[in-house]
C-alpha cells in the first residue's frame, strides 16, 4: 500500500487560502475553442499573445466576479488525447450561477447555443448540468444548496 503524500498539519492558519482566480485548460484547436467560448461567455477575448518564453499561446477571458478562464496550445507539443475526467488531473470546471432559476436560463442559453448538456440533477449540496467542450472538457453550471 502506498503511503500518503504529507499534508497540511492542523496548527491555526492566520490566513484563509485564497481564492480561484483563473483556470487554464488546454486545448487542440484555439481558433474553434475561441470561438466556442466566446459565443459561451457572450464576450471576446482580453488576451491573445504568446507567453514571453514561447512555451505556450494563451488566449484568456475575464469573466464576472474577476476570474480569468485561459485556452492554451503548447506550440505543438500537446499530447493529442482527448480529455478524460477518470485520468489524474482535471476532473471538471464548475462555474457558479446565482439561483435555480438562472441555472434554467443557462439551460435555455446552452440550447440556443447547440451546446448539447444533460439533464439539471439535483443534491444535497447544490443543483447542476453539465456539458462538454469541443475538445470534450467536463464544464458545469452550478448552484450550491442555500
Amino acid at each position: 500500500m502506498a503511503s500518503a503524500a504529507p499534508g497540511p498539519t492542523t496548527k491555526e492558519s492566520t490566513m484563509a487560502f485564497p481564492g480561484i482566480q483563473h483556470v487554464a485548460v488546454t486545448v487542440s484547436d484555439l481558433e474553434r475553442s475561441t470561438r466556442w467560448y466566446a459565443a459561451l461567455f457572450d464576450a471576446e477575448p482580453v488576451l491573445d499573445e504568446d507567453e514571453e518564453g514561447g512555451r505556450f499561446h494563451h488566449t484568456v477571458f475575464a469573466l464576472d466576479g474577476g476570474q480569468l478562464f485561459g485556452l492554451h496550445t503548447h506550440q505543438g507539443r500537446e499530447s493529442g488525447d482527448t480529455f478524460d475526467e477518470e485520468r489524474t488531473g482535471l476532473d471538471h470546471v464548475g462555474f457558479a450561477v446565482g439561483s435555480v432559476e438562472e441555472l434554467h436560463d443557462w439551460v435555455r442559453r446552452l440550447d440556443d447555443l447547440g451546446v448539447a448538456h444533460g439533464e439539471v440533477k439535483s443534491a444535497g449540496y447544490g443543483t447542476g448540468v453539465s456539458f462538454r467542450d469541443p475538445d470534450g472538457i467536463a464544464l458545469e453550471l452550478f448552484v450550491g444548496a442555500g
